[in-house]
């Protein structure tokens, strides 16, 4: 058996009565740079500039003693193999969207975001107060690593399209491009679902191989360009109300960290996501009207639409419960949703509703 066998089938207790019988564990002394690579190409604003204030403030919080080498598509693996470089210790650590991993197990959706899931504030509740950050771990086990969050786009668009959507029917037959289980949930109404690397989009929906795209919200969809070429853009969608960002740090690296470079890497991530989410989500505003001003038609999904979503939504989650780990993932998941949407709704929910109403706008 090796020893990660051991670990996933041996009490808590049991290993910490073991522990005091084992040596201290031998770290690397000196400076220590990781390799990390990412999903992102270079500038590509809120999914690599998360990727970027992870890496200055991991050098910054160590004072240069631990440093992270970041590598784009292509400079050492291509967008979605950088999973498996990790897992494999080809690359130290990734940056990237765990829901791009469905396929090597279904409970990475929740580490980004499942249809109808939690908005960033939820996640980051669920997260570090309600047993996800574990369960990451747990998952991690089975692939070597060590899982982090680094980062949070918010509110996902709905998505760019070359004509309106005015039935759940328009879907049938869609060239559309969306990750994870949102794409699976526009499967089941017929869509031809593709994942295509943030890096290639633009010219996909320019060339027609795709006849329109999620992204991730204004302020990312117009450095991207995507108004160029289509100009109907939902606001508002199902699939990822907010989208975490992992840093997934290869096992055996991890536990070759000193404990003081562990705890930076950690609090580095859990910074990244407060500061990138907040830069995102001053920005989209301004970013939303400039779209606007260039002739993009901002919608929202009609009721139906949305009823659709909901009723395709329920077959996918439902078809993944066979899994163990994947159950225990979403019954956690849900569990902590239930908790933070029952005041959320009550306090914030109904102020800003007031707000809209006292003061308009």
């Amino acid at each position: 058996m090796d020893r990660r066998s051991f670990l996933r089938n041996t009490t808590l207790g049991a290993g910490a009565a073991a522990a005091s019988t084992l040596a201290a564990p031998a770290y690397a002394q000196g400076k220590r740079a990781l390799t990390m690579v990412t999903s992102w190409p270079r500038g590509f604003a809120v999914l690599d500039d998360a990727a970027s204030y992870l890496e200055k403030f991991v050098s910054e919080l160590s004072d240069g003693m631990l440093t992270i080498d970041k590598k784009a598509p292509g400079e050492l693996v291509g967008a979605l193999e950088v999973f498996d470089a990790v897992s494999s210790g080809q690359a130290d650590m990734y940056h990237s969207a765990d829901y791009y991993f469905i396929g090597q197990h279904p409970g990475y959706a929740y580490f980004t975001a499942v249809p109808f899931g939690g908005t960033a504030q939820e996640v980051t509740n669920w997260y570090y107060h309600g047993g996800g950050e574990a369960l990451h771990d747990e998952l991690g086990l089975i692939f070597n690593m060590k899982g982090l969050l680094a980062g949070n786009s918010g509110s996902q668009s709905g998505g760019w399209f070359r004509n309106e959507i005015r039935s759940a029917d328009d879907f049938n037959g869609l060239k559309f491009r969306m990750p994870g289980l949102g794409g699976k949930v526009l499967g089941k109404l017929g869509a031809s679902v593709q994942n295509i690397p943030g890096g290639e989009l633009y010219q996909a929906l320019s060339s027609g191989a795709l006849d329109g795209l999620e992204w991730v919200g204004p302020m990312a969809d117009e450095r991207a360009g995507f108004q160029e070429v289509a100009k109907i853009y939902y606001t508002a969608g199902f699939h990822e109300p907010g989208s975490a960002l992992a840093a997934n740090v290869n096992l055996d690296v991890w536990e070759s960290l000193t404990p003081q470079q562990q705890a930076i890497l950690r609090y580095a991530s859990m910074a990244t996501t407060h500061f990138q989410l907040a830069e995102t989500l001053a920005n989209n505003g301004a970013a939303l009207a400039r779209l606007q001003a260039q002739g993009v038609k901002t919608l929202q999904f009609s009721d139906d639409v949305w009823d659709a979503f909901g009723r395709a939504s329920a077959e996918v989650m439902d078809e993944n419960m066979g899994d163990e780990l994947f159950a225990k993932i979403r019954t956690s998941f849900e569990a902590s949703l239930a908790t933070s949407a029952s005041w959320i709704q009550k306090s914030d929910g109904f102020y800003v509703e007031q707000r809209v109403r006292v003061l308009g706008g």
